[in-house]
């Protein structure tokens, strides 16, 4: 069975973001995935890593129980807006705090770095209020996802991750909001049923 984790980035529980992932979590359920949800702007934990890495601030409980729930899964979801061309600052602190030394990477001295989300696989959904696919590619390079991606999950260790982009979310009517959580729900079935 597929262990799947969703994790929405958007601080807004009534947003796009949030239908896009609870249309992902009862899709994949139907088909038979087991799957866990973390909404990190619902989590109570300090998003500012006030020590850097010299001195470890203990882990709230809301991290902790999130990382099991990382660490459970064999699929990960990462759904977020893009703002200022990368993530809101509550999931950047979710991984400021969460995504520490011997946690979710290990640092070799010398040598590159180890990940120890290794075994698991991803997907990253972004929505965009007035940027266009093209313009995010062609302008700015995908700075975002080339941060999610590759600075952050694939360092860590995850790896075949798959993206989409949804936007401009502007120029999107209730029809074709409908037609991507559509979208959305088959990207469930897929990654349910692909090992």
């Amino acid at each position: 069975m597929k262990k799947i984790v969703v994790i929405n980035g958007h601080p807004d529980k009534n947003s796009f973001n949030s239908a896009i992932a609870h249309s992902y979590i009862k899709s994949a359920s139907d088909a038979g995935s087991e799957v866990r949800y973390i909404a990190i702007g619902e989590l109570d934990f300090n998003p500012n890593l006030q020590f850097g890495y010299k001195q470890r601030i203990k882990l709230e409980p809301d991290l902790v129980k999130a990382l099991e729930d990382i660490k459970w899964s064999n699929h990960q979801i990462w759904i977020h807006p893009i703002w200022w061309l990368g993530m809101p600052a509550i999931m950047k602190g979710f991984f400021d705090r969460a995504f520490l030394p011997g946690i979710a990477f290990k640092s070799n001295k010398g040598h590159l770095s180890e990940g120890l989300l290794n075994g698991k696989t991803g997907r990253i959904i972004t929505t965009a209020g007035d940027l266009s696919e093209a313009d995010y590619e062609n302008i700015y390079k995908s700075s975002g996802l080339v941060q999610l991606k590759n600075g952050i999950l694939e360092y860590c260790g995850v790896s075949s991750i798959q993206s989409n982009f949804i936007g401009p979310l502007y120029e999107l009517d209730e029809s074709d909001k409908k037609m991507w959580i559509g979208k959305i729900e088959d990207l469930a079935r897929i990654d349910s049923l692909s090992l």
